[in-house]
């Protein structure tokens, strides 16, 4: 007979007196008002630039080019103004979360790098910020030791370079390395 002591479980909580948004950052209601908001402001925007190109029915010819976005645009303004109004009026006892602080944080670690290596692109060039994109992800969200992170790093912008460059004949940003090279 072995004598192993039992692992201990997480508690389980069913009780619903407990507030499982506490942890959440922004609540689902709100997040389906605002996006329905947008909506209806890109349809909007989307009707006013389509009836300045035309978009009624020329005689002769048929639609005119704007013809078809219009009424689409006017059909998500509807829909998102319907969900607006509708998310408005009803109001629930319990607001279920969006995303939670931990989901976030996991969202932002990826969205902020992501974000700085466009912007990155535009002043230092695309295999720069190629190189320290892949690093830094690798260093820091994938916990590898630099003699992995810096092989991978260099040959991701020396393949995109390859193939886009001299294969394909495309060129991307460049920035001052590659002028200093002569590119």
């Amino acid at each position: 007979m072995s004598s192993r002591i039992p692992a201990e479980e997480p508690e389980i909580s069913t009780s619903p007196s407990e507030d499982k948004s506490s942890d959440g950052v922004v609540s689902e209601r709100t997040m389906e008002i605002v996006v329905a908001a947008l909506l209806m402001a890109v349809a909007a925007i989307v009707m006013v630039s389509s009836y300045r190109s035309g978009a009624g029915w020329a005689r002769n010819v048929g639609p005119q080019s704007g013809y078809f976005p219009f009424y689409v645009a006017l059909i998500m303004l509807f829909a998102s103004g319907g969900t607006l109004v509708q998310r408005i009026l009803r109001k629930t006892k319990e607001s279920q979360s969006f995303i939670e602080r931990g989901e976030l944080v996991r969202v932002l670690q990826v969205l902020i790098p992501t974000a700085a290596f466009v912007v990155l692109a535009i002043y230092i060039g695309i295999y720069v910020a190629t190189f320290l994109f892949i690093s830094l992800f690798m260093l820091w969200l994938g916990h590898y030791p630099l003699k992995k992170t810096i092989p991978v790093a260099l040959a991701l912008p020396i393949l995109l370079f390859l193939v886009f460059e001299k294969w394909f004949l495309v060129p991307l940003p460049k920035g001052p390395l590659e002028r200093l090279l002569g590119y």
